[in-house]
């Protein structure tokens, strides 16, 4: 188990081995966790504001519907206020048709980008079958917005957008931590972002899942992230991570946390400090 604690402009590491002493994290009223749920091959993660509002974003491959209700249900969650829905790739809506099925949804907000698979086609029958509220994102919109917490969009879809690039992209800026969730954006869009001010965030979920399609230097540069997330599946057909992006991470001096390796990973914040709470140790993925 490994917790990393920031404070003020610094980041300290302990590892603490705690096979044989039960591990959990508390909640405090005024936290706020961020969940990167592992699902293999894909995106999902869970909100849970400091006022107590679910979000869920994304729901990975068909495969990992399974998982991601239990997930949430094994934290009492059987109702999201809202789920956003990146973009329709299979890896991140496939598994939305099972978490739709399983827990209320209050209201869907979506990239607005069409895809013709079956995949997209059982999510928009679950929408209807369920009358969920939709509404698409809009570049520059605040989804949530109060003194101490604002979820903004920085990037959604355009008409001449491809999938990835119409991905929404999110800031999450609570207090002093802030979050930058990059969806699947390509490199013209991370171009593009930097054009954004007070654009630097803390802790990013790596674009696309290390493709070589994402993280250029000069946006990770532009970023400063101390904390880079990538979600992936060991062995994964794309050959994610690639190197290079990697290699970029380490240049900004990015500590890099997987889910491949780390499993769930949980972030918690009180706005000044943050802790991270992987389910596994980097030495636990070896006996895999």
């Amino acid at each position: 188990m490994v917790i990393v604690a920031r404070v003020k402009k610094y980041v300290v590491m302990a590892a603490f081995f705690l096979s044989l002493i039960p591990f959990t994290h508390s909640h405090a009223s005024e936290d706020m966790d961020v969940h990167f749920i592992d699902v293999g091959q894909g995106d999902s993660m869970f909100i849970e504001t400091p006022s107590r509002q679910n979000i869920l974003i994304d729901g990975g491959p068909p495969e990992a519907g399974e998982k991601v209700v239990k997930y949430l249900k094994e934290r009492g969650i059987d109702q999201l206020d809202l789920l956003i829905v990146t973009h329709p790739d299979k890896d991140h809506i496939g598994g939305l048709v099972q978490v739709m099925d399983d827990l209320t949804i209050k209201k869907v907000i979506d990239s607005g980008k069409i895809h013709t698979t079956k995949t997209y086609e059982k999510y928009i029958d679950r929408l209807n079958k369920y009358n969920i509220p939709v509404e698409v994102a809009k570049e520059d919109d605040y989804i949530l917005s109060d003194d101490e917490l604002t979820i903004e969009v920085l990037n959604s879809y355009q008409l001449a957008k491809s999938n990835n690039d119409s991905s929404i992209v999110l800031k999450i800026h609570y207090k002093d931590v802030r979050f930058l969730l990059l969806g699947d954006v390509e490199r013209r869009e991370e171009k593009r972002l930097t054009n954004i001010e007070n654009l630097d965030a803390d802790i990013i979920k790596v674009a696309h899942h290390g493709s070589k399609t994402s993280s250029a230097i000069d946006f990770l540069h532009h970023v400063h992230p101390q904390i880079a997330i990538l979600t992936y599946s060991k062995n994964n057909e794309f050959g994610h991570p690639v190197n290079r992006v990697i290699r970029n991470l380490n240049k900004v001096n990015a500590l890099i946390y997987s889910t491949a390796v780390f499993g769930d990973i949980v972030i918690q914040t009180d706005g000044s400090d943050y802790f991270i709470f992987p389910e596994k140790s980097p030495v636990d993925s070896l006996f895999e």
